[in-house]
């Protein structure tokens, strides 16, 4: 109970101030990470903690799910279509580059992990945290279409990422049954039932939701939790069928909107008031959990950290930005701003729980924190500035620059 009533604590203190927060470096994620540090070098958790791991875990893929939900709510495929495609660019070039990318990285740097080990650290780290860029995605300085096109990226790239995880896990825990019918049996129970069981309830959750709006037997105010109850259901049916509740969240939120149009509004509603709680909590968590674990960072860790963060992440967004005329300056920023935070955390601990007696389980838990911690303070810390130089390039920019072509705001389903 002692972490329960310090995190609560916190939420109430980080309220308080938090409007002027805003005006500082201090990121809501680095405050409750940092505290969560701070907690655990000032008085010994440690066993406490290793008792609720499980309800740990179980906290920490809600708050997932529920981010995955709420993503696929927010999809509008106008905004993919439009525009010369930024968001398709980032998340079709720039994504999958990226997972190659960081799998030879973890080669290069960690040798003895085997290819298939390296594949699950580059997958769980290529999703890229809109809670971690929140004041970039927001900020009126930084131009609608390139806030956009992070805003996007984010949102989608977590649930892209969660089925290449899911097939690295399966196949580095093959053994002798054969990387045949382990990619089968993955493609029907973890792909397979996962997307029919999130299509049927977002389906039909959806249309429940709309007809009884339409019939006005629904009460404006219960619309939101009616909502919610979506991908809660999606994290019990999966469970039974031993599907990916990921998966199904996902695919949920895709197949809601035709039957309730107002999702995406109550999603991101409950996500931006609610569904907080839950993340910050993942944070804090990790903050706690990280202090048991950077007394074994070593220098190939750490450096891997800096290469995820940067050549990983920058060069396919630099080529997958080719030919857009985008001004450096706004390559680089977008380049940079693809910070690593709730989604790499819970997809760390879903791996530990699912894969953990795979020979190199201890360096990819060191190697995921390392670039966790590495970017919830190195983004965190560099919004503000970032977005100030940024500003001042933008504002240079010929009024015909692509950057600042009229684009049309995110959210909407139709």
């Amino acid at each position: 109970m002692t972490l329960i009533l310090f995190y609560v604590c916190l939420v109430l203190l980080y309220s308080l101030v938090s409007k002027r927060l805003e005006r500082t470096i201090i990121t809501a994620p680095a405050l409750f990470a940092g505290a969560g540090i701070a907690l655990v070098l000032t008085t010994p958790l440690l066993g406490e903690l290793q008792a609720d791991r499980k309800t740990f875990l179980l906290i920490a893929e809600i708050g997932l799910v529920l981010t995955l939900f709420t993503d696929g709510c927010r999809i509008n495929l106008r905004v993919l279509r439009g525009n010369e495609k930024l968001p398709v660019r980032l998340l079709g070039l720039g994504m999958l580059p990226s997972l190659a990318l960081g799998a030879v990285g973890a080669l290069w740097l960690v040798p003895q992990l085997s290819v298939l080990e390296a594949c699950i650290v580059a997958a769980i780290l290529v999703p890229t945290d809109a809670g971690l860029g929140e004041v970039v995605v927001n900020s009126p300085q930084v131009p609608t279409r390139i806030r956009q096109a992070l805003s996007v990226e984010a949102g989608l790239n977590d649930g892209m990422a969660v089925p290449f995880l899911m097939l690295f896990i399966a196949l580095a825990e093959a053994g002798s049954q054969g990387a045949g019918r382990v990619l089968t049996r993955f493609l029907i129970e973890q792909l397979g039932y996962g997307a029919f069981i999130g299509l049927l309830i977002g389906g039909v959750g959806g249309w429940l939701l709309g007809h009884a709006k339409r019939r006005g037997w629904m009460a404006d105010s219960i619309q939101q939790l009616g909502l919610v109850t979506l991908p809660l259901l999606c994290v019990v049916v999966s469970e039974h069928f031993g599907a990916s509740m990921f998966i199904a969240a996902y695919v949920a939120g895709l197949a809601v909107q035709p039957g309730f149009k107002e999702a995406a509004e109550h999603s991101v509603e409950f996500t931006e008031s609610w569904g907080r709680l839950v993340n910050f909590f993942v944070f804090f968590l990790f903050g706690i959990m990280v202090t048991t674990a950077w007394k074994d960072f070593t220098l190939p860790i750490v450096l891997y950290a800096v290469l995820s963060l940067t050549v990983v992440r920058m060069v396919p967004v630099a080529v997958a930005l080719l030919g857009t005329r985008l001004s450096p300056a706004t390559v680089l920023f977008t380049g940079w701003f693809g910070p690593r935070g709730l989604a790499s955390i819970v997809l760390g601990l879903v791996y530990l729980e699912k894969a953990s007696h795979t020979p190199g389980t201890a360096t990819i838990r060191l190697m995921v924190m390392a670039t966790v911690l590495l970017s919830i303070f190195a983004h965190g810390f560099s919004t503000l500035p970032g977005i100030s130089l940024y500003a001042r390039k933008v504002r240079c920019l010929d009024s015909g620059a692509p950057e600042l072509l009229a684009l049309e705001e995110l959210g909407s389903c139709g």
